[in-house]
């Protein structure tokens, strides 16, 4: 085989309940141009993903869990699975051009210091959705609609990492279920002295929320309490804890206040959910800050000096 014929990527496609979106995503792994192994990671759908999945073309490897883990969860299960040097995170509702996976391919072969390769997302429509993750100022990972300077991390929705480099980090953070388990990735691969790089050939269109509902409780539940753990296990600690006491204070004084956006993220119930959890998985979240700073190649503080408010 030529190098071309080789299958060096799996592409992982966590699914929960995806009949309506998934045939596409399949579809259009299909048509790559380039050889890989599909990976479907199954978060127990009862709604009969399972028969499509079975019946469909592409024949891919499916992974059934008895219960739904998640995005980061199902990620995490498949890991043990993967073989090949290279793997891909794309969604279910996304749909990759014909020539993504090359192109992602390309910008990891080109970059030997890179550990991964974000795509480029656009809604159905054509607009771009995201070229990579950004890091604010406050410590959210957000997308970023121009690589002109770099991005600080991956979108997960679609990219390609270096399978090694993944695990030697310690894989992916299972317990966050879903949200932000790809910008704390990227800080774990970036503090370990990699890089991360846009690929702006690598194009696939997103549906975006077609599992889960963007502005619902749920999803800010996962956007908050991921973020504040986030930042306890990757960045400089008086971010964190500027960021965790800020989280508090607004919880608290909120019903002082006369007006109040309706929104569910300044819900006091649900904000105190969050600081809840977050308290409970403090402890898990302190080692792992040990063991993230004690193979540091780079420091946490250089880092958000770099990309923090891009």
């Amino acid at each position: 085989m030529t190098a071309s014929e080789r299958v060096r990527s799996t592409v992982i496609v966590v699914t929960w309940r995806g009949r309506d979106h998934i045939e596409a995503c399949l579809d259009a792994l299909a048509a790559q141009d380039r050889p890989h192994r599909i990976l479907v990671v199954d978060n127990a759908s009862d709604d009969g993903t399972a028969d499509l999945l079975a019946a469909h073309p592409a024949n891919p490897e499916v992974l059934r869990l008895s219960r739904n883990l998640g995005y980061a969860g199902g990620i995490a299960a498949a890991l043990d699975r993967i073989r090949t040097p290279y793997l891909g995170w794309l969604n279910d509702d996304a749909a990759p051009a014909p020539d993504w996976l090359a192109a992602l391919e390309a910008a990891l072969d080109a970059d030997r210091g890179a550990a991964a390769a974000s795509s480029v997302l656009r809604t159905p429509d054509g607009r771009v959705q995201s070229v990579g993750v950004r890091l604010t100022s406050d410590g959210h990972g957000a997308d970023s609609l121009d690589a002109g300077g770099g991005v600080f991390g991956f979108c997960g929705g679609a990219a390609l990492l270096r399978t090694a480099q993944l695990r030697s980090i310690g894989g992916v953070p299972a317990h966050f279920f879903c949200y932000y388990e790809d910008t704390d990735t990227s800080w774990r691969l970036r503090l370990a002295g990699h890089d991360i790089v846009p690929a702006p050939g690598a194009r696939a269109a997103h549906l975006h929320g077609a599992t889960t509902v963007p502005g619902s409780a749920r999803f800010h539940r996962w956007n908050e309490r991921n973020r504040l753990l986030m930042l306890l296990r990757c960045a400089p600690a008086a971010v964190a804890v500027r960021e965790l006491a800020r989280f508090a204070a607004i919880t608290f004084t909120l019903p002082l206040r006369r007006a109040v956006p309706d929104a569910a993220n300044f819900r006091v119930p649900l904000r105190l959910r969050v600081l809840a959890e977050v308290a409970a998985g403090l402890p898990a979240a302190l080692r792992a800050r040990h063991r993230i700073g004690r193979t540091a190649a780079t420091s946490r503080r250089e880092l958000w000096r770099t990309w923090a408010g891009r």
